[in-house]
């Protein structure tokens, strides 16, 4: 899911961002009159099943089976292309309308699974997951896309995750369960970016409120993209105080940090744009898959001792991430230590998730073993 924008280039609004309130902000004078006022869909409309899922199921899944059975019926029904079938796109979607469509996000095929599955007796969760930073252009503003999934509750049983975008999700990645009502934050900012970029800006702002009222304000992305939505529309003034109650919030949203650098150096204020800029470097070097791509870097230098420095970190973050313990190993390797390189081998081939994927490695091993200065990519 898309849930956080860059600020993009705007003009300075006539007054101190100090008397902006954040009630201000909310009720959107600043952003001028409309035509009609929008409205986003109601929350329970978000999980609603029409009355064609209810029929799906009906076919599909047994209401009297045990879970793990109801669970592998409707999984594999939906994922199955001659009985539905899932398509990526990036919009955002209420269940009933993904199931429509047959397309969506990550978070519409969520959605849509977690009112299915609830329906018939399920014990299911969202879940917010840490991927490494996924970067788009959308005409002027970058988003960082992010991803959701399900949890499936089956005591005794082990738990079960249900990931639509199976092809890049690892079992390495963080994952943390989330209640409805950040899910439904999630779903109304998505919905607002989306509107922001096809320059609906009533019906984005309406959707950003609605974001944060699930949340009780307590929502940074909705913040950061509601200061977008001012900066787009010229007011740098609602924008910093936008900026400002997400790192209230979230005092770690690099996205906010970057934003008001970005503000402060269009105003003039260098001192407060280093100071921002330095809290994006202090976090970001927090961020294992961060220090990952440093590494990498590194490595492509022949720079293998920084290579290792990073990853050392990185790895102590997230001890099961093969691809960290293989690139480990080929700076090991570079710095003459084929010992410890063939231990971080070792390791990313029992880490791998898949024979393939270990194969690859055991093939790129005896390669980076042969030649140090290979790229292990």
């Amino acid at each position: 899911m898309a849930v956080l924008l860059s600020a993009c280039a705007a003009s300075q609004a006539g007054r101190s961002g100090a008397a902006v309130t954040p009630d201000e902000l909310l009720a959107g004078a600043a952003l001028g009159p409309t035509d009609s006022p929008a409205v986003a869909v109601a929350p329970a409309e978000v999980l609603a099943l029409s009355p064609e899922m209810r029929a799906f199921i009906a076919a599909h899944v047994d209401r009297a089976g045990a879970g793990g059975l109801k669970l592998h019926q409707l999984a594999t029904s939906i994922i199955d292309e001659e009985t539905f079938g899932v398509t990526y796109d990036d919009r955002t979607r209420t269940a009933a309308e993904t199931f429509r469509a047959r397309r969506g996000n990550c978070l519409s095929f969520s959605t849509m699974f977690v009112a299915m599955a609830r329906e018939v007796g399920l014990d299911v969760q969202y879940q917010e997951v840490e991927i490494p930073p996924d970067w788009t252009l959308d005409n002027d503003t970058y988003v960082l896309n992010q991803h959701v999934n399900v949890y499936v509750n089956l005591e005794p049983a082990a738990p079960k995750v249900v990931d639509f975008n199976i092809a890049d999700f690892k079992s390495s990645y963080e994952m943390e369960r989330i209640p409805d009502a950040r899910a439904l934050a999630h779903y109304y900012n998505n919905v607002g970016v989306e509107r922001m970029l096809s320059g609906d800006t009533a019906s984005a702002l309406a959707h950003f409120r609605r974001a944060l009222a699930e949340n009780d304000r307590a929502f940074s992305p909705a913040w950061v993209n509601l200061g977008t939505l001012y900066l787009r529309n010229g007011r740098t003034a609602e924008a910093e105080v936008a900026y400002l109650q997400a790192l209230e919030a979230d005092g770690s949203d690099l996205v906010a940090m970057s934003s008001l650098a970005r503000l402060y150096d269009r105003l003039g204020d260098r001192e407060r744009a280093d100071v921002y800029r330095k809290k994006v470097v202090h976090h970001r070097n927090l961020n294992p898959y961060y220090r990952y791509e440093l590494a990498r870097r590194a490595y492509l230098a022949h720079d293998y001792r920084s290579a290792v420095a990073h990853l050392k970190y990185a790895v102590r973050k997230r001890p099961k991430e093969d691809q960290f313990c293989f690139l480990l190993g080929a700076s090991y390797v570079g710095l003459g230590n084929e010992s410890e390189g063939r231990r971080w081998f070792d390791r990313a081939e029992e880490l791998a998730a898949t024979d393939a994927v270990r194969r690859r490695y055991s093939s790129k091993a005896d390669t980076v073993l042969g030649r140090p200065e290979s790229s292990p990519r």
